[in-house]
């Protein structure tokens, strides 16, 4: 899955970053509030982590733009204000959870996970599609009891696609997804990873879990 995390420390911005990159994550980042929104509002993110205390925009309003523009993502907000009623502003602009500095990253995590797990419509760690079992939290991949070697990016291209079953996903939302905003990208790669993932799941070609449709992207239609 794709996070931002919008931070104005840079030394607690790295850190964030590389917690969460361990954590199998991939990760965005930006330092002041307009850099943050154009982000979270120009590429796929699925969950965003904001600082209040931002240059340029600060956090309350670029939440607040974000949810006026419509978008749904999950938002946990970063403070260094205790007094509940800065607390409650956050949620009232639209954040969904909120964590006061100095904290734990064990604690980041743990509710990084709870926000997505809400998001993705319950409390479930597993999605189940057929005899194809993925398990998020632990990110590990099955096929009929199996459990499937993938790389990191090919986890990250299977889970994508596996959590919007049915729908049309354009290649270069899946490049927008899996890569850095600022990488340079070979549409090919896409097609090279899809290829891999198809033979570690699908390894005789009966299941077909993943359908190219020419001139408009893939879609995952495992039942």
């Amino acid at each position: 899955m794709r996070l931002l995390v919008i931070e104005d420390e840079s030394a607690l911005l790295d850190q964030v970053r590389t917690r969460l990159e361990a954590e199998g994550y991939a990760v965005d980042t930006a330092t002041d509030g307009r850099e943050g929104l154009y982000l979270a509002t120009e590429y796929p993110v699925d969950l965003a982590v904001v600082d209040l205390g931002l240059p340029e925009l600060p956090g309350l309003d670029l939440i607040r733009e974000l949810r006026r523009c419509g978008h749904t993502l999950p938002v946990l907000i970063l403070t260094a204000r205790g007094k509940w009623e800065e607390k409650v502003s956050g949620l009232e602009a639209g954040a969904d959870d909120y964590l006061v500095k100095p904290f734990v990253m064990e604690e980041l995590v743990a509710r990084i996970r709870a926000l997505l797990r809400r998001a993705g419509g319950g409390a479930r760690d597993t999605l189940g599609f057929g005899d194809l079992t993925i398990d998020t939290h632990q990110q590990r991949v099955s096929v009929a009891g199996r459990e499937v070697e993938l790389t990191a990016f090919e986890y990250r291209l299977l889970e994508y696609l596996a959590r919007r079953p049915g729908q049309v996903v354009p290649k270069p939302e899946l490049s927008d997804y899996l890569y850095p905003h600022d990488d340079d990208r070979d549409s090919n790669v896409i097609e090279v990873l899809m290829g891999r993932l198809r033979r570690k799941i699908d390894p005789d070609g009966r299941r077909k879990p993943i359908e190219t449709l020419r001139g408009r992207g893939y879609r995952f239609a495992a039942a």
